[in-house]
């Protein structure tokens, strides 16, 4: 059951731009916020480990942020603080992948190890460029989705960060698979 609710809990996190455009059609604002503000303490409370660590720091900076801009929205009665929740996030990814730059492992390379223990130090080398294109992939996305927040219509900003912010990950997520698996190899 515990593993259901994950299961469910992560699909309302990844359709969180579709749910605030549908329901801002028929709720005020302030409602949604309340709606965020359960599904940011609900995630803090079943938080998967992230690359392999349970990390107290990245659930308490998650959920203070996303408490945060749920309080902003509610308070005010805006859709701004919780159209900021998906550029917060990313920037919070930002900062995870950049500090592992300057306190090793780096993420991929704590992702790899969970695959290959004995990780070789030309993989190790690897891992570090994979994880500075990821900070560079959260830098561009925070950018657009900032600009979807500030200059766009509600349905491009749910456009973006609800079908298009997931699917450019994917794309890298399965463009370096592929690399890894067929260029490197060779």
């Amino acid at each position: 059951m515990k593993k259901i609710f994950k299961v469910v809990l992560a699909l309302l996190v990844v359709i969180y731009p579709i749910a605030v455009y549908f329901g801002l059609q028929k709720f005020e604002a302030k409602f949604i916020a309340l709606g965020l503000c359960m599904l940011v303490i609900l995630r803090a409370l079943f938080s998967p480990s992230f690359a392999g660590i349970k990390s107290k720091h990245l659930i308490i900076a998650s959920t203070a942020i996303g408490v945060g801009i749920a309080g902003f929205s509610f308070l005010n009665n805006t859709d701004l603080g919780i159209r900021l929740y998906p550029v917060l996030m990313s920037f919070l990814f930002l900062i995870v992948f950049l500090l592992s730059l300057f306190n090793p492992p780096t993420i991929i390379e704590r992702f790899a190890r969970a695959q290959d223990p004995g990780l070789s130090e030309e993989g190790v080398v690897y891992c570090r460029k994979v994880t500075l294109i990821w900070c560079s992939f959260f830098l561009i996305n925070i950018c657009i989705s900032a600009y979807t927040v500030f200059f766009s219509s509600l349905e491009i900003w749910s456009l973006y960060n609800g079908f298009l912010s997931y699917f450019l990950m994917g794309i890298l997520f399965v463009g370096e698979y592929i690399y890894r698996k067929l260029i490197l190899k060779q």
